[in-house]
């Protein structure tokens, strides 16, 4: 397009659901760098890395060695799914429609949508509370009503206005993040005990690895609706490699953070209290800035939740084709869910967001699985777009019953290798409380779903035959 960024970003985008037509294709591999960097230098990032010292209970190295296994391992399946954006031109969960058939997607999307709230709910909390702690005696409340504002706004005008804002938070919340480093080690000061807390124990390293895998893994429904738009001649490569390294690298950096923030903090501590005090001096500028950058992520929250809310309404009916007036309504409904759910949940924020977490663990994992078996190893990235959008699913039926027995396979199947303060599978329990779940969904899900993938291919393959005869 001949528009330059700015001129992208204020304007509303009227695509929702529908393939990107190659004149509207747009944008630079760089652009999927800055939108994962930007939008992942925020509180909740700092407070998933602090997991590792305050509820894994590790110390200081095992902490960072757990955090950049997590996120350099889980990054790569992330990046994958980013990397199909660009060929196909559609959002993530309407290429789903490929692997399950057109209502056999349903399940799934339904599963995304909740996920989408529940992200969208932590963030308003987390900016919420950081707003709150600068002013004596204040409530979260304010803070939260704002950050939900500004994510709607930026939900609304879509696609390019998110990406611009990243961009802008990739360049800001950097830079304030680098200041905040050297402001706690420098200028505060943390006390030396922090290298010597707490103890190592494989169930906490191996959880806190699961947790910062999750963290990436939970971005698999998210990426292609932000390389759509990209050229296809932008190629798998470029679009893999950036996405990759800003996501690990925008996730890696504050979570350290959150790990050095946890270790200075009481047991029944605020992690977001304590960062204020360790930042005392400069504690609004930081507090701000990473509130701010809530909004973005609460944007591409509400921005996702709101295409698969469409993309499941047009399943059901398939003649309706939904424009910026549905997408808008979409976002004023589910930011009123999220905003409810967030001004409710607010003094129990850690436990709820620990139970999120691990149902995201349980219930992503065999879907990208699933995706990526079918897409890399079986089509090739060789799919009828057109096919995805009709209400029979065209060459992929209403149902693929294979694909839809093995992800309810895959999360049975990591159910004995569980291991959570609600349930703790026999596995996890002979193995001491160590949680492999999400590796074994992986590893045994993956190759079920190709081998049942070649044998549906080959009786597809020997229909045709037949029907030709």
């Amino acid at each position: 397009m001949d528009m330059n960024n700015r001129e992208q970003a204020t304007k509303l985008e009227v695509n929702t659901i529908q393939p990107i037509p190659v004149d509207q294709r747009h944008g630079r591999a760089r652009d999927l760098f800055t939108v994962w960097f930007g939008t992942n230098l925020q509180l909740l990032t700092i407070v998933t890395g602090g997991l590792a010292v305050t509820v894994f209970r590790l110390p200081f190295d095992a902490a960072v060695i757990a955090v950049l296994i997590g996120n350099l391992v889980g990054a790569v399946f992330m990046a994958l799914h980013a990397a199909q954006g660009p060929t196909l031109g559609v959002p993530q969960m309407v290429q789903t429609r490929g692997q399950f058939g057109s209502m056999g997607s349903l399940l799934v999307v339904g599963i995304v949508i909740l996920m989408y709230i529940g992200f969208l709910a932590s963030n308003l909390v987390m900016g919420g509370q950081a707003l709150a702690s600068l002013i004596s005696g204040a409530t979260a409340a304010p803070g939260i009503v704002l950050g939900a504002l500004l994510g709607l706004i930026a939900a609304i005008y879509g696609h390019d206005l998110i990406h611009a804002y990243a961009r802008v938070m990739a360049y800001l919340s950097g830079l304030v993040l680098l200041l905040t480093g050297v402001w706690i080690f420098w200028v505060h000061g943390v006390p030396a005990t922090i290298f010597t807390r707490n103890a190592f124990s494989w169930s906490g390293f191996l959880g806190s690895v699961s947790a910062a895998a999750l963290w990436q893994l939970s971005y698999a429904p998210y990426v292609s609706d932000y390389s759509r738009y990209m050229p296809r001649d932008t190629g798998a490569r470029p679009a893999f490699w950036a996405s990759y390294f800003g996501c690990t690298l925008g996730s890696v950096l504050p979570m350290i953070l959150g790990i050095v923030v946890g270790l200075t903090m009481t047991a029944k501590g605020n992690l977001v209290a304590q960062l204020g005090v360790l930042t005392h001096g400069i504690a609004p500028l930081v507090l701000m800035a990473f509130s701010v950058g809530i909004a973005a992520s609460n944007a591409m929250n509400l921005y996702c939740g709101a295409l698969c809310v469409l993309t499941f309404g047009q399943t059901l009916f398939s003649t309706w084709s939904p424009g910026a007036l549905s997408r808008t309504l979409t976002c004023v409904a589910l930011i009123s869910v999220a905003l409810t759910g967030a001004l409710l949940s607010t003094e129990s924020f850690l436990a709820h967001y620990e139970a999120f977490i691990d149902l995201l663990l349980y219930v992503l994992v065999p879907w990208t699985a699933i995706n990526l078996v079918d897409y890399y190893l079986l089509r090739h990235g060789d799919y009828d777009v057109a096919a995805f959008l009709r209400r029979d699913g065209g060459i992929y039926g209403r149902f693929n019953i294979p694909a839809m027995a093995c992800y309810g396979f895959g999360i049975l199947l990591q159910l004995p290798f569980v291991s959570t303060a609600l349930y703790t599978g026999p596995i996890a329990r002979a193995l001491g409380g160590i949680d492999l779940s999400w590796i074994v969904g992986l590893v045994v899900t993956s190759p079920v779903y190709y081998w049942l993938g070649k044998r549906s291919q080959a009786r597809q393959g020997m229909s045709l035959a037949t029907a030709a005869l």
